[in-house]
């Protein structure tokens, strides 16, 4: 049996936890929104000077330089974040998992920032697009076209993966499934004739 003392002593060690969680949960929700919005005034604006000193205001480079970025900043995370689904129930699955999955976003980050700059509506995602006009011409158009056949190419080698893995387990299991022994049907005795001895 306990003790009303211990009891007591419980109930605010309780509370103090529970204060204390909450406490550090909104300190870091503030910090983190603190981050997002430095990041949101300061990285637009830099990753589209970044690609237009890239880029120097040539379409043909802006087409090539968008392509590449997006085919590879799209394809590339998606077939490691593949292979961390594939290998997560394997022996040391989580750990390379949870590798390719912070590589994958460490390469994504290029698509990322460009998204910054599309979708944004800060000052400096407008100082972004305004960049991208003069310095970086065909650069958004052709990133997205290059993330879009990326997602085509992820998808088709994703269900031909699906489909094999499907065929092999219907493959095992019927293996798998005890033969059932062949019962040929009863030929029916013909009646006896009539007359006959």
């Amino acid at each position: 049996m306990t003790t009303p003392s211990t009891d007591q002593e419980r109930k605010p060690s309780t509370f103090v936890t529970w204060r204390n969680r909450i406490i550090g949960g909104v300190v870091a929700a503030v910090v983190l929104w603190l981050v997002y919005l430095m990041l949101a005034a300061f990285i637009p604006r830099w990753w589209a000077q970044r690609i237009g000193e890239w880029v120097s205001g040539s379409f043909a480079k802006g087409i090539w330089y968008g392509l590449i970025m997006g085919v590879v900043c799209t394809a590339v995370p998606l077939f490691l974040f593949l292979a961390a689904g594939l290998s997560w129930r394997k022996r040391g699955g989580m750990f390379i998992a949870g590798g390719a999955a912070v590589l994958a976003i460490v390469i994504a980050i290029p698509n990322l920032m460009t998204l910054t700059i599309v979708w944004g509506n800060s000052n400096a995602a407008h100082a972004g697009e305004r960049i991208l006009d003069v310095d970086g011409p065909g650069f958004r158009g052709a990133a997205l076209a290059g993330a879009i056949v990326a997602a085509f190419l992820f998808l088709l080698v994703a269900f031909l993966l699906g489909r094999r893995r499907f065929r092999r387990y219907r493959a095992e299991r019927r293996h798998a499934e005890p033969e059932k022994p062949r019962v040929e049907p009863e030929t029916p005795t013909p009646p006896p004739e009539l007359g006959a001895n």
